[in-house]
């Protein structure tokens, strides 16, 4: 079986995969401080839940947006697997597509294991909209190339942004008002978030097409992905699973690198090698 591992700016998710279907999927904070034991107490706990067991797993693919997250979830892979993790990276894997932006090495996994998923799920050309920590926007050719995209802040951080600089406006929820004119400040910071965004989306969706040149179709995900596709019709599909189908389908393309026995010493502890 393969475990999958995302690790994001603001969690990390495992999954595990038969061959079939994903047979579990748990995620935790992301701290880069967290140790590979910690992990392992958390992850093993899970596995047996779902009546796995360690010597199921005879992959791992591990792509991270977070490199001081990378030594030590590589090391739970090698200690608590016993197999070497696929990583995740532009320039040293058969992604499948062409990487056609300036610096291929800069874009991150999440984006490009996105589109490997989309491309293969929905064909091309299309945009994938990940509702992250950042709001992205990516574009991918007719035959898979990746062509770039757009970055924007999240919706979390938007909402939290907007507390911290000012006084008088609390913390609040997300969530799809009725009403667009506000009454309250609360339903005004809701409508201002939600469909603010949607009115980005939209925005968005239609430069980028009018740029591309011809229709796209367009993916979300996220775990917002589906809240924002209530409120808008340029978002053809939601797909939660998609960084992970990325994981799987690059691990699907790649030979599983050599295990390394020995634990990397602690002095590349911060090394994203």
């Amino acid at each position: 079986m393969l475990l999958a591992i995302d690790a994001g700016n603001t969690n990390v998710v495992f999954a595990v995969h038969d061959g079939s279907e994903w047979r579990g999927r748990w995620r935790i904070a992301t701290n880069a401080g967290r140790t590979s034991d910690e992990y392992a107490v958390w992850i093993l706990t899970l596995l047996s839940h779902a009546g796995l067991k360690t010597t199921d797993i005879t992959r791992c693919a591990l792509g991270t947006v977070v490199p001081a997250a990378l030594y030590n979830l590589r090391r739970l892979v090698r200690d608590w697997f016993h197999c070497e993790p696929l990583v995740a990276r532009a320039g040293s894997l058969d992604w499948g597509f062409d990487i056609l932006v300036d610096r291929p090495a800069e874009v991150g996994a999440d984006r490009l294991l996105n589109a490997l998923a989309a491309h293969d799920q929905y064909g091309g050309p299309l945009i994938v909209i990940d509702f992250g920590t950042a709001t992205t926007f990516d574009v991918v050719g007719q035959g898979g190339n990746y062509m770039g995209g757009a970055i924007a802040p999240g919706i979390n951080l938007s909402i939290e942004a907007l507390h911290r600089a000012a006084a008088r406006l609390p913390r609040i929820g997300i969530g799809r008002p009725q009403e667009v004119i506000g009454r309250d400040t609360v339903p005004a910071m809701q409508s201002g978030i939600f469909w603010g965004y949607v009115g980005l989306v939209e925005g968005m969706v239609a430069r980028i097409r009018a740029e591309f040149g011809s229709p796209l179709k367009v993916i979300a995900t996220g775990g917002l992905a589906p809240l924002f596709a209530e409120g808008t019709t340029v978002i053809q599909h939601t797909d939660p699973d998609i960084t992970l189908d990325g994981l799987r389908l690059l691990a699907g393309r790649n030979p599983p690198p050599i295990f390394h026995k020995t634990t990397l010493p602690d002095s590349l502890k911060n090394e994203n090698e």
